[in-house]
């Protein structure tokens, strides 16, 4: 069995590190695209998770998710025939994974796909355009929970369906052991929120970014922010940066590692996030944190089921509200995380090497 694992972004890097050592060097080669260009975000990582350096690295262009694309799809069709892989595989919905769909399948090479089936139904996303298609031209659908496995059914993908449990749990069953110990940070309270914004339809549109800010300034509330590259470009354009920076409540971080944001996780009192991804890893039983999701939807509904999660919306009002009301009673009753016990991976290295 020949694996070639395509990846570009610090999710895909983690969510994928369980799967790369689980079937091994020997059985797989590991394609960096580089679709963040910030080195912490990119090679930087899979050194900080102890992973094989990658076998081929894109280093593509800074550009527009056109060009992005089209550059993948050109470099990578080399490789793959050079490789000769049994299978590609690609995890979650970003420009890398509809880049190395389209490649894969006009290359005749199946494609396996981690984390399948999870719809927002929120057309404004960039990822449910790259996540529906990918999902319709995938061989393997690794689907983490019965709920996206019911997606994809309703949609009569014609892939192999199997339920494995996400990989995100994987990486923290393995990784929160050596957290603390790897972390540059020294965290000397848990009297604080972590926060988190990145997705582009909030922090791209100022009227949306204004709006959630007003509502965290004004809950006077401590609060952690790691800030993303993109999303502090933001803040600078439209004036905000400023009022966040001399605000006493708020702790600006420039973007951390993994270890880091598992540390914070760990430590604080709750949650507030536009990541899908922190949806997930908060309902870990090494992390078991109320996360109050600042989006209209949410493609992790069953984090919003266990009551793990509530979306909160985009208004300054109902953010301010949620904040205080879960202040009063952050704490989680003892709750089985949704996405699995941490063995997805092993899953799927059992699902591969039968048919492959």
């Amino acid at each position: 069995m020949k694996v070639a694992i395509v990846l570009g972004t610090r999710p895909e890097i983690i969510k994928l590190a369980p799967v790369i050592q689980k079937i091994g060097s020997n059985n797989c080669s590991v394609i960096f695209t580089g679709q963040h260009y910030d080195n912490q975000m990119g090679l930087g990582f899979m050194h900080e998770l102890g992973l094989q350096k990658p076998n081929y690295s894109l280093n593509i262009t800074k550009s527009n998710p056109q060009l992005q694309i089209s550059e993948i799809i050109a470099k990578l069709s080399k490789i793959l025939l050079k490789e000769k892989p049994d299978t590609v595989m690609i995890q979650g919905d970003t420009n890398t994974v509809l880049a190395a769909g389209i490649c894969s399948l006009k290359s005749n090479i199946p494609i396996s796909h981690v984390e399948s089936g999870l719809r927002s139904n929120d057309w404004r996303m960039p990822e449910e355009h790259n996540r529906i298609a990918v999902d319709h031209i995938s061989e393997l659908l690794f689907a983490p929970t019965q709920n996206t496995k019911f997606n994809l059914k309703s949609e009569k993908v014609h892939g192999k369906i199997f339920v494995t449990g996400n990989t995100v749990i994987d990486a923290i069953n393995i990784y929160s052991k050596i957290s603390k110990k790897n972390s540059k940070l020294s965290i000397s309270s848990s009297d604080f929120i972590l926060l988190t914004l990145h997705r582009a339809e909030n922090v791209d549109n100022k009227k949306i970014l204004s709006s959630i800010i007003k509502g965290l300034i004004d809950s006077n509330e401590n609060i952690i922010f790691p800030i993303h590259p993109r999303t502090k470009k933001r803040l600078h354009e439209f004036g905000l940066y400023k009022k966040l920076s001399q605000n006493k409540n708020f702790q600006i971080l420039d973007s951390v590692g993994y270890f880091e944001i598992l540390e914070l996780m760990k430590e604080c009192s709750f949650i507030v996030t536009d990541s899908g991804g922190i949806q997930e890893e908060a309902t870990s039983p090494v992390i078991r944190k109320k996360v109050l999701v600042v989006r209209k939807t949410t493609d992790r509904p069953e984090a919003v089921e266990s009551k793990m999660a509530e979306i909160i919306g985009l208004n300054d009002t109902n953010i301010l509200k949620s904040i205080k009301k879960t202040m009063k009673n952050p704490k989680l009753h003892s709750r089985k995380t949704p996405y699995g016990k941490g063995d997805a991976s092993e899953k799927i290295l059992k699902i591969l090497q039968k048919n492959f």
